[in-house]
């Protein structure tokens, strides 16, 4: 059998030794065309441009009749 501790440890101290894991947020930038928000070095989701130039055709989303 393993090692086992003899008394449980402190939900602060388990805090404590876990602080590294924590999650960061992504940071957002703006579209230099469109300006909604966008993730850095990536093509802009909603029309499609990266550094002034259109690298992905956006489709019109479709009308319900």
């Amino acid at each position: 059998m393993a090692p086992l501790p003899k008394r449980k440890y402190p939900k602060a101290r388990r805090g404590d030794r876990r602080s590294h894991l924590h999650l960061i947020p992504q940071k957002l930038q703006l579209c230099p065309q469109c300006k909604s928000p966008k993730l850095p070095h990536q093509a802009c989701p909603s029309c499609g441009t990266y550094k002034g130039e259109e690298v992905i055709k956006i489709r019109a989303p479709k009308k319900k009749a």
